[in-house]
């Protein structure tokens, strides 16, 4: 049965490749050894075809594209105790992505696939600007205009906050404050960098689920230590491909390994203040996505950082040690050993605090999704570098990459911020011609032309016929109006003047 060499304790732990898609969790203090069990599991799935993502926060996991050193004297030491007989250094298919294009393909998506909801995360807005914003992609979905990029997001609401009144009463309340917060919080996200990851053409997630030539799966590597400075677009973009996948990811079922494994670093950004709607659609992602192939593996320094019912979703964990000196430290010391299965041989309170670097508590799910005992464990070295690769290795790898040709480039079609420019454009007043008005209907009624419904005002606004010829007539109305005052004002005053003279004359 495939499955991954993790480490050995009393007896060799594996993770069975069929149970790779319950979900895991690598926990442990910093400099404990959590960055090569991510990397062991990485080349791990890597090796059985499963393509992966994960985050480099730190910039030492780009080394996965390298093969390790000739083994020193403490890593021969380790590969002997192990017995790793077929152990060799050895490079992995890697593809490097960044969100500002600079260490890696760009990845982005459009405003309107990222949605309103995450788009509210992204920007901490309130319940009312949230609603404002519902709104705003409301009217660009019923009168087709594209969302694609920053620009188009504040030309569109700039559009609301030029008609909220007809809005207001078709779609509900918008406030001239609300829009203004909410374009302030757009400007912030600029400065953070975030409108890079606005536009197109837009990330494929299938171009997150390729193999190699040789049936070995890819292993993506997102460059993120500028973007761990930014936990909120951080956290947005993760959660928003989870979501893709979820979305878009066919039900399969529990197949015999993951069509995709997603690490997810720093996973307390994720929680950390989220609203309750927020939490529930994570809990929601994690408990579900699994039929569709996927596995989510949550890497953090306390396992309290995930939520407990998040956490109780997980079936493998790897806990490397923690040092109780604080009173939260000997909680988390607490809970990570009330999750593990017993095993009679190991006491968990006193190991966590013992275990060495390298070392690790690991329990996964054997055949029948049956919890192994937790079982102290000496994890096995990765084959590749650990560390970080030069600019020159980053280049060439970036250089031999199957998507740049696709990505590196930006585009910018036509959508909503050049739509309503141009509808400006045209619909900004000339100087009027005379013009005769157009005589009333018999009836004296209104015509439906004369009252245009929500829909055809936007249409007018859009190609400006109906404020053109709305201007001219009523340049020319008052012009009558002003004519027609004038000659009768003359007409009375001789009238007037005539008969006041006639009578002095008598």
């Amino acid at each position: 049965m495939a499955s991954i060499l993790l480490g050995r304790g009393e007896q060799e732990v594996h993770l069975l490749a069929k149970y790779g898609n319950r979900h895991g969790l690598i926990a442990g203090a910093t400099g404990t050894g959590k960055s090569v069990s991510l990397m062991v599991l990485a080349e791990g799935f890597s090796r059985l075809g499963v393509p992966v993502f994960l985050a480099d926060v730190k910039g030492d996991l780009a080394g996965l594209c390298q093969p390790a050193a000739a083994p020193g004297e403490k890593l021969q030491a380790r590969i002997t105790r192990l017995g790793l007989t077929d152990w060799k250094p050895e490079a992995n298919p890697v593809v490097l992505w960044d969100i500002y294009g600079e260490r890696g393909h760009p990845v982005r998506t459009t405003v309107s696939e990222m949605g309103p909801n995450l788009l509210t995360r992204l920007l901490e807005l309130n319940e009312v600007q949230e609603g404002v914003l519902q709104v705003a992609f409301r009217v660009a979905d019923d009168e087709g205009l594209l969302l694609l990029d920053l620009d188009d997001l504040r030309a569109m609401l700039a559009f609301v906050a030029e008609h909220a009144k007809e809005i207001s009463v078709k779609y509900g309340l918008v406030s001239p404050q609300s829009i203004a917060a909410i374009q302030r919080a757009l400007l912030q996200l600029e400065n953070d960098g975030g409108a890079r990851f606005f536009g197109e053409p837009a990330l494929d997630l299938a171009d997150f689920m390729r193999q190699d030539m040789t049936g070995r799966g890819i292993i993506n590597v997102l460059a993120a230590e500028q973007l761990i400075l930014k936990p909120r677009v951080y956290s947005s973009f993760l959660l928003w491909m989870l979501s893709e996948l979820f979305e878009n990811l066919p039900e399969v079922g529990d197949l015999d390994r993951p069509k995709l494994v997603f690490f997810f670093d720093e996973a307390h950004l994720l929680f950390d203040d989220a609203p309750p709607q927020l939490q529930q659609r994570v809990e929601q992602v994690v408990r579900l996505i699994r039929s569709k192939g996927v596995g989510i593996y949550f890497i953090s320094q306390l396992p309290d950082d995930v939520p407990a019912v998040v956490l109780g979703q997980l079936g493998n964990r790897i806990q490397h040690a923690l040092r109780a000196f604080t009173p939260r430290d000997q909680k988390a010391v607490k809970t990570a050993a009330e999750t593990f299965p017993p095993n009679p041989r190991v006491d968990v309170v006193e190991a966590i605090t013992q275990l060495g670097v390298g070392e690790a508590l690991v329990t996964t799910l054997q055949e029948g999704g049956i919890p192994l005992p937790v079982e102290r464990t000496l994890i096995a070295p990765p084959r590749c570098r650990i560390g970080a690769i030069s600019d020159e290795e980053r280049a060439s790898v970036r250089q031999r990459s199957p998507v740049g040709g696709r990505y590196d480039t930006a585009m910018n079609r036509e959508s909503a911020f050049e739509q309503l420019h141009r509808a400006r454009d045209e619909a900004a007043p000339t100087v009027p011609a005379p013009a005769t008005p157009a005589p009333a209907p018999a009836t004296g009624k209104p015509t439906a032309d004369e009252t245009p419904t929500w829909g055809q005002r936007f249409q007018e606004f859009l190609f400006g016929t109906r404020r053109r010829q709305g201007a001219i007539e009523t340049v020319a109305k008052s012009a009558m109006r002003t004519a027609g005052t004038r000659v009768t004002n003359q007409i009375l005053r001789g009238v007037l003047g005539g008969v006041s003279g006639g009578r002095r004359r008598r």
